[in-house]
C-alpha cells in the first residue's frame, strides 16, 4: 500500500458524500476496437466464476470504507453483456443497493438479443448503455466493432419492449475520413430512435492502440481543428433541437434521463471501483487503483490505495467538477482541499466567454464547452492554498 501526504478530511456536511456508487469492470471483448485504450481482453473461454467470485471478495473486503446503501451500480468494461446473467446477478445481490438504485450494463449490439435484455431486467438491470458507435457500415467496419450497423439499429429499435427505467447510446466523431453527411444521418437516426440519453466520444489517439500506431506511420490521419469543432457544434444543435440537453461536456439526456452514475462522480461523489483497471474514491478521501490485468488483480485485488495531497483532492476536483454544467463549487473545493482559485488568474477566459462564476460555482461558459480539457488545466494553474491567500 502506497501513502501520500493526508488531505483535509472532509466533514458530514459534505453533502456529495451522503451515498456511493459502485462501479464494476468487465474486461472481456469479443474483438479489439482499435481506437480503445480501456483494460481489455479477449479470451474463448473466459472464467466468469472466478472473476464474479473476486469481484464478491473484493466488495466485501472494501464494505467498510462504503457504509450504507450505493444509489447506483455500473457494470463497464470491456463488454459486459458477454458476462452470463447469473453472475451479474450475484453481484447485484452481493451489494447493499437503495431502492431506487440505477444498475447499468454496459451492452454491444451483436452480443445481446432481445431475450438476454430481458433476463438482465429481470435481475435488476434498469439501464443499459448501446455501444453503437455509428451507424455507418463504413465506419464500423474501419472501427472493428463486433456488430453490424444493422444489428445495431435492429437492437435499439426492440428495446422499447422492454419498459427499462432509461437506456442510452454511445455515439463517436472526429473519425478519419468522416464526413458531415455520415455525422448528419447517424443524428437523423438518433432522432428517429428517440434514446433517452446520449453520450459523446470524440475520437482521441490513446497510447498503445491500434489507431495510434497508424497515425505515427502516416497511414491515418487526424482531422483538422476546424472541422473537429464543425462537428461537435453539428451534434450540440440538432440533440438540443431534438429535446436532449447537454448537461455535461460529453452527456446529453431528455428530462428525467441523465445517468445517475457518472453524474455523482462529475459533482465531486464517491464510488467503489471493483475489477481489474478500476479506480474508486472513498468517502474518507482515499483513491484505489487497481491492477490493469486479470491475472495480477486476482492475486492482488485491492492493488493500490493512496491519500491525495490537498493539492491533488483540488486537481482531482477540478477534473471531474468543470466538465458538468452545475461546475466547481467553490465552497467545496476549498472544504475539501483548503485551496481556491485565483480568478484574476482566469481573466482573460472570462473575458472571451470560455469560464463564468455564479452562484459561488465556475462554470464553463458558452465558447467553453468543447474546450473543457484544456480550460480544466488552465483552473488547475490557478489553485493555490488558503494559506497563502
Amino acid at each position: 500500500m502506497n501513502s501520500k501526504a493526508t488531505a483535509k478530511p472532509s466533514s458530514a456536511t459534505d453533502r456529495t458524500l451522503n451515498m456511493y456508487g459502485v462501479y464494476v469492470h468487465a474486461p472481456w471483448c469479443r474483438v479489439r476496437c482499435p481506437y480503445c485504450a480501456f483494460y481489455k481482453h479477449v479470451d474463448e473461454k473466459p472464467d466468469f466464476q472466478k472473476w464474479c467470485d473476486t469481484v464478491v471478495f473484493e466488495w466485501r473486503t472494501r464494505t467498510p470504507a462504503f457504509p450504507g446503501e450505493a444509489h447506483s451500480l455500473y457494470f463497464g468494461g470491456g463488454t459486459p453483456s458477454l458476462v452470463p446473467p447469473e453472475f451479474v446477478e450475484h453481484i447485484i445481490q452481493s451489494i447493499p443497493l437503495s431502492k431506487k438504485a440505477e444498475v447499468t450494463v454496459e451492452t454491444n449490439p451483436g452480443t445481446v438479443g432481445l431475450h438476454d435484455l430481458q433476463r438482465m431486467k429481470e435481475i435488476g438491470v434498469n439501464r443499459l448503455s448501446i455501444g453503437v458507435q455509428t451507424f455507418q457500415p463504413h465506419l464500423a467496419h474501419q472501427l472493428n466493432r463486433g456488430h453490424t450497423a444493422l444489428q445495431s439499429r435492429s437492437l435499439l429499435e426492440k428495446l422499447p419492449q422492454l419498459d427499462l427505467a432509461s437506456w442510452s447510446i454511445d455515439l463517436i466523431f472526429a473519425l478519419p475520413g468522416q464526413t458531415l453527411q455520415d455525422l448528419t444521418r447517424d443524428l437523423e437516426l438518433i432522432r428517429d430512435l428517440n434514446p433517452p440519453h446520449v453520450s459523446l466520444y470524440g475520437l482521441t489517439f490513446e497510447p498503445n492502440t491500434p489507431f495510434f500506431h497508424a497515425l505515427q506511420k502516416g497511414q491515418i490521419r487526424e482531422i483538422d481543428e476546424d472541422f473537429w469543432w464543425q462537428q461537435y457544434e453539428l451534434i450540440v444543435q440538432e440533440l438540443s433541437k431534438g429535446g436532449w440537453h447537454r448537461y455535461e461536456v460529453s452527456n446529453f439526456a431528455k428530462p428525467g434521463h441523465r445517468g445517475r452514475h457518472n453524474e455523482a462522480v462529475w459533482r465531486g461523489g464517491s464510488y467503489c471501483g471493483l475489477g481489474p483497471s478500476s479506480h474508486g474514491f472513498s468517502p474518507a478521501g482515499t483513491r484505489t487503483q487497481n491492477h490493469p490485468s486479470l491475472d495480477l488483480w486476482y492475486s492482488d485485488p485491492l492493488g493500490v490505495t493512496e491519500i491525495p495531497s490537498p493539492h491533488e483532492a483540488a486537481r482531482d476536483l477540478v477534473l471531474s467538477s468543470l466538465r458538468h454544467e452545475d461546475g466547481l463549487s467553490l465552497e467545496l473545493l476549498k472544504h475539501r482541499s483548503g485551496h481556491v482559485v485565483n480568478a484574476a488568474q482566469l481573466h482573460p477566459l472570462f473575458c472571451s466567454a470560455y469560464l463564468k462564476i455564479e452562484n459561488d460555482h465556475l462554470r464553463l461558459d458558452h465558447a467553453g464547452w468543447p474546450l473543457a480539457d484544456g480550460i480544466a488545466r488552465k483552473v488547475i494553474e490557478a489553485l493555490s492554498p488558503v494559506s497563502v491567500v
